[in-house]
């Protein structure tokens, strides 16, 4: 079993900043890539920044300048420093991960983390 823990969210002001974390465990032969996506109250869930394997990074065009995602030293664990918050940028922020396993049969399969709250208001 695999299971993504994700953690770091909570309540700032308009400019500041937050930083999640999401570390992935449990039965994993490779890491294909990790994701962060949020889903505010009554909109769509969006992609809001991914990472892969080889490094490569893609954000989405509101948070562009603004988050940076990164991986730590273990590649299971990936990072969203998220700074000049403003108040659209309130959501649930949850972990994605495209992970290879082998038991119980060799696949790929895609992961979900429980989702950490990010909440922007002065």
């Amino acid at each position: 079993q695999v299971q993504l823990v994700e953690s770091g969210g909570g309540l700032v002001q308009p400019g500041g900043s937050l930083k999640l974390s999401c570390v992935a465990s449990g039965s994993i032969f490779s890491i294909n890539s990790m994701c962060w996506y949020r889903q505010a109250p009554g909109k769509q869930r969006e992609l809001v920044a991914g990472i892969t394997t080889g490094g490569s990074t893609n954000y989405l065009d509101s948070v562009k300048g603004r988050f940076t995602i990164s991986r730590g030293n273990a590649k299971n664990t990936i990072y969203l420093q998220m700074n000049s918050l403003k108040p659209e940028d309130t959501a649930v922020y949850s972990c994605n991960a495209d992970i290879f396993i082998v038991t119980p049969a060799p696949k790929r399969v895609d992961y979900w983390g429980q989702g950490t709250q990010v909440t922007v208001s002065s």
